[in-house]
């Protein structure tokens, strides 16, 4: 095929990302230097997401057969792009510099995050299997580097075992799953498959057991109930900064293709498919908030919290009409900003160096007589969690809301009052947790270096998007009505 200007300009962000993975590389090979890696990853994250506005004009555009460049892709790429580089900007004041800092290399980290970055960039434009599957690959790979990168505690190590092994059987399943569809439809193009199944009518036997374990290794990524067991462990022992990138940009790329993969065929979304999705949905609502409650750990508890907010998210997938591609928009960008800033407090309330990360609840007792603004920050995004009004969270869950009511789907909206009502419970402890008294407590301020500022500065700038989104979302659901429904 003929490669024209347009086609560079369409992927332009994807491009741009894999250069400066290649130039980071190259400077680390030069030279060792975290500030300078660092300046570097955010300079060539900055120039993507810039490129973005350009690539929106030339969009829509199948690059080649495996990619296709729309607004729906650009949406979703800036979305991984702000959440890699607020993880970037969280990692380097994790990592610390001087005497205090890491033990090992710090470089390669930041590496493997936009390794990562770029195969999300892929799997959101994804417009075929085999794009699919690398996208997830090339995002999955470096996390197992990432999860296991503080070798020298243990439940690092193990959380980065456990992640390779299941992910790997989660990749199986896909795989399989893609065979099936395969000999189901002739061709890997998700057009191509849309066409063959709505030619049938109902998708036969063959094709509804494709697309189910197509939907069990994608579910494994998204640790949707009942293939969850992996994410508490993975989220305890991943370097917060990783976590923050796991709960964020990696599961963002993953729902964007499930999202688009369904979208082309809605008669994949209907039988037996729409109603494992269904049960797929209550039961993560309702076993990801109930397992959050019994917690004492604040990153297995935002780990039990995300599987409820995807089975949430799978309420708009199921209905699939309407306000549903809106709603699924509007709440990834609520969700991101405010995992974002929970695990923004955590990272810098940690340092690797103490061996491992300040993650128990009861290191959090009374935080607001020691870090003010850290407190106010965690509380805002407790809040949007929990979807209370005035907050970017109650957007996104109103969305949703709106979507079950316009689809009649009253179960689903059953669980998700009643899931959220159980939520209100644990995030209400954590930030009880943060105003409590201690015998004895004297008001101290902790002395910050310049790269913890740097990202004190940012869980700021976040907390005030949180409030100003809750208070005003007419920007971002202009955004997302004129990119998301546009793809």
């Amino acid at each position: 095929m003929d490669f024209t200007i347009q086609h560079f300009i369409a992927l332009a962000p994807l491009l741009i990302t894999s250069a400066t993975i290649i130039v980071v590389m190259l400077a680390i090979a030069w030279r060792r230097n975290h500030s300078q890696t660092f300046l570097l990853s955010v300079a060539g994250l900055n120039l993507a997401l810039l490129s973005i506005l350009p690539a929106l004009k030339v969009a829509p555009l199948a690059v080649t057969p495996l990619l296709q460049i729309d607004s729906f892709a650009c949406l979703y790429m800036a979305l991984i792009l702000v959440a890699t580089l607020a993880c970037v900007t969280l990692a380097h004041a994790y990592l610390g510099d001087g005497g205090t800092g890491y033990p090992g290399n710090r470089e390669e980290l930041y590496l493997l995050i936009l390794m990562a970055a770029a195969g999300g960039l892929v799997l959101v434009s994804a417009q075929h299997l085999a794009g699919l599957f690398v996208g997830l690959e090339l995002l999955s790979v470096p996390v197992y580097g990432l999860v296991a990168y503080a070798f020298f505690n243990k439940r690092s190590l193990e959380a980065g075992i456990k992640y390779m092994v299941l992910s790997a059987a989660g990749s199986a399943f896909l795989l399989f799953g893609m065979a099936l569809l395969y000999a189901e439809a002739g061709t890997l193009s998700f057009s191509g498959i849309g066409q063959a199944l709505t030619a049938t009518g109902l998708p036969s036997p063959l094709a509804q057991m494709g697309l189910g374990m197509m939907l069990i290794g994608l579910a494994f990524k998204l640790s949707l109930v009942p293939f969850h067991l992996w994410t508490p462990d993975v989220y305890e022992g991943a370097p917060a900064p990783v976590a923050a990138f796991l709960a964020t940009a990696s599961k963002v790329a993953v729902f964007a293709v499930m999202v688009r993969l369904f979208q082309i065929s809605p008669v994949a979304n209907s039988g037996v498919l729409s109603t494992v999705l269904t049960v797929i949905a209550i039961a993560s609502i309702l076993f990801g908030n109930l397992l959050a409650l019994t917690q004492s750990n604040l990153k297995r508890l935002l780990g039990y919290s995300s599987i409820a907010h995807f089975g949430y998210l799978l309420i708009a997938l199921v209905a699939s009409k309407g306000l549903a591609m809106e709603a699924i928009g509007v709440y990834l960008v609520t969700y991101v900003i405010t995992s974002l800033g929970a695990f923004g407090v955590i990272t810098l309330m940690s340092s690797p160096y103490k061996g491992r990360d300040a993650d128990a609840l009861y290191e959090y007792r009374g935080l607001f007589w020691r870090r003010p603004y850290l407190t106010a920050v965690l509380t805002v995004m407790m809040l949007s969690l929990a979807g209370i009004p005035l907050t970017a969270g109650f957007i996104g869950k109103f969305y949703i809301i709106a979507t079950g009511v316009e689809s009649h789907q009253w179960w689903l909206v059953a669980s998700l009052v009643l899931g959220s009502a159980i939520g209100v419970f644990y995030y209400l402890r954590v930030m009880v947790t943060l105003y409590l008294i201690e015998p004895n407590l004297r008001r101290v301020d902790a002395q910050l270096h310049w790269e913890q500022k740097a990202g004190g500065v940012m869980l700021l700038a976040i907390a005030v998007l949180a409030f100003f989104l809750g208070l005003y979302p007419q920007p971002l659901l202009t955004l997302v009505q004129q990119t998301g429904l546009a793809g």
